[in-house]
Formats: structure tokens, sequence, C-alpha cells
């Protein structure tokens, strides 16, 4: 029997079990369930009810509500469900993408927005994305698209240490203050910009795709190298127009 075996036998297979069953009902009843109820439905004994929620706690799996009255999903539900999202495109919107791309020298990339991470719906076969998806979310702080999204975070003091900020480039905005400073404008102009900060010579430049009601569901990104940052500008106005057109097709 190998260490990892002998790490899992005995009790802790079933320890393992009785936690996603935890964590199941927590999903079901919804936010406020206490371990109270929870034990009750699932027959557990309080104990161990009680031992289980402090271990998905200290996980981030659960939280406790502000008020102690009881528990709900934590951030950490939020990114396994974000995980199993596949995006799709429907042909109406590859079609728009086509004829953007047709138009321009740069990639031409939509991307959709989870909760709390960015998923690549269609990149450019011509000019892929220099980053694949799991690059970019682990620096949303240094490229065009992350920025849309924590620019979009309405609590960022819980939102951006989540991410770790370093430089990556000489560039790279690494500051808080600068980095608050930077979403601010981001928030007035409508677009977010990325010159070098992810590497040095890589370049992007975002629009967001939103839905009916405001919300942010994607963005189209032009990518090219960074010395062609101030030609990608010149295409913000198209950007948004081709955004605008996504929405509908996006939502």
């Amino acid at each position: 029997m190998s260490p990892d075996d002998r790490a899992l036998s005995g009790r802790q297979p079933k320890a393992v079990t009785s936690a996603l069953r935890v964590l199941e009902e927590v999903a079901r009843a919804g936010s406020g369930v206490t371990a109270k109820d929870i034990a009750a439905r699932l027959s557990m004994p309080s104990a161990t009810t009680y031992r289980l929620l402090n271990i998905l706690v200290g996980e981030g799996y659960v939280v406790r509500l502000p008020d102690l009255s009881g528990f709900a999903l934590g951030q950490k539900i939020g990114i396994l469900v974000d995980a199993a999202v596949v995006p799709t495109v429907c042909a109406a919107a590859r079609e728009v993408l086509a004829e953007l791309r047709l138009s321009v020298r740069f990639g031409v990339h939509l991307f959709y927005y989870t909760n709390v991470a960015v998923r690549t719906a269609d990149a450019d076969p011509e000019y892929p994305p220099p980053e694949d998806e799991s690059f970019l979310n682990q620096h949303l702080y240094a490229c065009a698209v992350g920025k849309l999204l924590l620019a979009e975070k309405s609590e960022l003091e819980s939102v951006i240490p989540r991410w770790e900020p370093r430089a990556l480039t000489a560039r790279t905005i690494v500051a808080r203050s600068e980095l608050l400073a930077n979403l601010d404008l981001i928030r007035s102009q409508g677009f977010a910009t990325q010159l070098a900060e992810l590497r040095d010579a890589s370049a992007c430049v975002a629009v967001p795709v939103r839905s009916g009601t405001g919300s942010l569901v994607g963005s189209l990104a032009l990518s090219g190298h960074v010395d062609h940052g101030h030609l990608m500008l010149r295409h913000v106005p198209s950007l948004r127009e081709h955004a605008e057109r996504l929405a509908p097709l996006m939502a």
C-alpha cells in the first residue's frame, strides 16, 4: 500500500463523503441554513456537523453569515462553478467577429465573464492571444480584460488581494493605490488597456459587452505588439460598436 493509499484509509473516505453531503445541503437549503438544520436533515450527529462546517469554512467553501445566524456558500464554490462553464458562441456572434477581424490587422478576441473569472469564448485563429486563459486569470490586474472585471467589482478591498499583484514586467501596476486609480479611470473611460504589463512586447485594448440591464457579460479585445498600442486605441469606437451588436447575442 502506497503512502497515498494509507492517507485515505480508515474513516477518511467517509469523512470526505460527509463533508460533501454537508456542502450539498448548504447549497440546497440556501443562505442562512443553520448547523442544527443541516444535522437534522442529514441525520448526522451535531458534533460531526459542526466539525465539518468548520473545516469547510476554513477552506473557503462555506462562510458564516455576519450576524452568525447561519451559513452560506463561499467564494471557492464560484470558482468550481466557473470552471465547469463552457462558453458557447452562436453563429450570429461569429459573423460579427468575422466582420471585425476583416477590418483590423490585430487579433480580435471575445471573452465571457463569470463571477470571478475570465473565460475565452472565441479567440482569433489567425492572431491567437499571447496568453492562455489560466495565465490571464492569475494576473487579472495586469491584463485589459481582467481590469474590466476588477473595475466592475464593488468590494475591491476583498477582491484585489486574492490575486496578489506582483510585477510581471517593468510596467506592471503593483501599487494598490495606483491600481485603484487605474480602475477608476477604466470606469470613467469605458475601456481598458494593457501595454507591456503582461509581457514586454504585448499590448491589448478591451471594451465591455453588457447585457440589456447593464451587467458585464463579456469583453471584446484587440491584441498586438506594444509598439502598435496607439494604433489599437484608434479602434476603440469600432470595438464599442461591435460590442453593442454582440451584447444581445451573449446575454
